[in-house]
């Protein structure tokens, strides 16, 4: 059956390159609507990328893509955009994802690199069509409800009574103060192995950024350090993060008052946050997008949970339901 939306793409690179393209070649998607495709200018290859308007609005992208380049940031090249259609051309980062890369012996140095680009990030608080969405108490309500309704009770199908909601609520509570208390900056929201890339000359960089909020200080450094896709020893883990707070204090991104205890504290409840998102989008992308693959990155997620709320007292109820609840089930799912 012929893809009427790519034929379009196509003949709308046609028109904006001069060059008669052959087959698109599809490039892996990601977790949304967007599709990918490498495209040529005769000299050289290109990325088309196909946004249906109605889902995958691209004003954010181009917003954010261009406040970041202004940034100092290493993303794509916006060559040519049509809002209308929901088609773009931009430059080609190549097809190596840092997490192809990762091992034991390169991390340190591969992670303080992709470290470094956060000041840059966090500077960017505002683009031509304002100010940056607030990473606020609704939307922090919204992620951690994904763990609830797609993991627990949909997949799970959970019976879910009044002691759960009692632990559920005092701890999604937590997690929202927690996020809200640390100083909010740039936030790229999205920032993991699979969205840096490697580039010819080594350089890292950054795509899929069109997201981005003002949100909490440590939510990158989390997002990339503790992987939803690849997980490190924890002493690589705190090595790193701390490396981050002495590198954000000498950049003016944070206050010289914020103790290495506190900054822990911060990274650690703000990556219980997000993969309790992760776990849910996971469930949700099985069950709503047909895409039964990202199950099987719940069980690292699950033992994230696990593994850092063992080490909080005011945690000890929610780690105990994840231990004696949460986690068979999970178990007896398989």
């Amino acid at each position: 059956m012929e893809d009427k939306r790519e034929v379009a793409l196509q003949a709308w690179c046609e028109a904006q390159t001069g060059v008669s393209q052959p087959t698109l070649e599809v490039v892996s998607g990601d977790a949304s609507f967007r599709r990918y495709f490498r495209a040529t200018n005769g000299q050289e290859s290109l990325i088309a990328v196909d946004c249906p308007p109605e889902k995958e609005p691209m004003k954010p992208f181009l917003a954010v893509a261009q406040a970041y380049s202004e940034a100092g940031v290493t993303v794509p090249e916006i060559i040519a955009a049509d809002l209308d259609q929901g088609f773009m051309l931009q430059s080609d980062f190549g097809q190596i994802l840092l997490l192809s890369k990762l091992h034991p012996r390169n991390a340190r140095q591969y992670y303080q690199q992709a470290l470094a680009a956060l000041p840059n990030i966090m500077s960017v608080r505002r683009t031509e069509q304002g100010e940056l969405p607030a990473f606020d108490t609704a939307l922090l309500e919204r992620e951690l409800s994904l763990f609830k309704d797609w993991l627990l009770k949909q997949h799970l199908n959970l019976d879910w009574h009044a002691g759960d909601d009692e632990i559920w609520n005092q701890f999604s509570q937590q997690m929202i103060d927690n996020a809200l208390q640390q100083p909010q900056v740039g936030v790229h929201r999205d920032f993991h192995s699979r969205n840096l890339m490697l580039l010819d000359d080594d350089r890292i960089g950054i795509i899929d950024f069109q997201d981005a909020v003002l949100g909490p200080v440590t939510y990158d450094a989390v997002s990339l350090l503790r992987d939803c896709y690849i997980e490190w020893p924890q002493e690589l883990v705190n090595e790193l993060s701390e490396g981050l707070r002495q590198q954000l204090i000498q950049s003016d991104c944070l206050a010289a008052q914020v103790e290495p205890q506190q900054w822990q504290h911060w990274f650690d409840w703000m990556g219980l946050q997000r993969h309790t998102k992760a776990a849910g989008i996971f469930a949700r992308l099985a069950h709503r997008d047909h895409k039964p693959g990202y199950l099987q990155d719940v069980p690292r997620t699950l033992g994230y949970l696990q593994q850092v709320s063992a080490n909080y007292s005011q945690l000890s109820n929610y780690n105990r339901w994840l231990r004696e609840r949460i986690i068979p089930a999970w178990k007896e799912s398989l």
